[in-house]
């Protein structure tokens, strides 16, 4: 199976995780984000663990904020002299 960003996949060995899609692929691994809300990056040589999956069986989760949606940290202002 060749896996490009969009393909819709199973891992066998993990059935729990659900389907997931491929949002990301290197040469040496992909990144998947699964129906269980995680995102996993699965290396190249494990591949051959993932199968196709229905699309209608991917389960879409809301992303974690982003840097941009995350408050700013306060910072401590010069100490007094």
């Amino acid at each position: 199976m060749t896996i490009v960003p969009g393909n819709v996949v199973k891992h066998q060995n993990a059935p729990e995780w659900g389907a997931g899609k491929v949002v990301a692929v290197s040469l040496t691994m992909a990144t998947i984000e699964f129906s269980d809300g995680k995102c996993r990056k699965i290396a190249a040589s494990h591949y051959c663990s993932l199968t196709p999956s229905d699309r209608s069986l991917l389960v879409s989760f809301p992303h974690e904020a982003t840097k941009a949606d995350k408050p700013k940290k306060k910072t401590r202002g010069a100490k007094a002299a």
